[in-house]
């Protein structure tokens, strides 16, 4: 009997499995909608009195998104004021929601690849997953390696789906 031959792995073929990139950490989105009088409008003393009371620790370690979802105008120094007091315990703190945490997060994690290790390189970057992957971490890692990869697939080794072939 011959032994078995993995094909996928003798095809050079390179596997990138975004969910390797996950910064590990609790997400939590903190919505300043409440702290709006009537709904509406962010009084600055108010505001200020919950900046100051608030128990900022309880954040601590966390990666958060600031966000007001009421239909309001908020001051761009409401969100910075927030800041000062996030930015010494959390280990990330942005504006938007809770997508655009995980695209920021995931943009800093491939910022730190080494494009050159890919260089002429046939890649697949894996599909599925359990993690929640932001399809622009798709398309960053695309818009990485089209330069230099050879070819660029999605999906599993044994399925893929052709995106790049670099002319010969």
């Amino acid at each position: 009997m011959e032994p078995i031959i993995n094909k996928v792995e003798l095809s050079g073929i390179i596997t990138i499995d975004l969910e390797d990139f996950y910064p590990q950490g609790e997400r939590v989105l903190l919505d300043i909608k409440d702290q709006l009088f009537q709904g509406l409008i962010l009084r600055e003393k108010d505001f200020r009195d919950f900046v100051k009371n608030e128990d900022w620790n309880k954040y601590t370690d966390k990666y958060v998104a600031l966000t007001c979802s009421a239909d309001a105008i908020v001051p761009t120094w409401a969100y910075m004021l927030l800041t000062t007091q996030l930015e010494p315990v959390v280990k990330k703190v942005v504006f938007g929601n809770l997508e655009t945490l995980e695209t920021i997060l995931y943009n800093e994690a491939l910022g730190n690849l080494n494009i050159n290790d890919y260089k002429n390189a046939r890649i697949v970057i894996k599909g599925c997953g359990n993690l929640p992957v932001p399809k622009a971490a798709y398309v960053e890692i695309t818009r990485l390696l089209r330069p230099v990869a050879k070819s660029i697939m999605y999906g599993e080794a044994c399925s893929t789906v052709p995106l790049y072939k670099q002319a010969k």
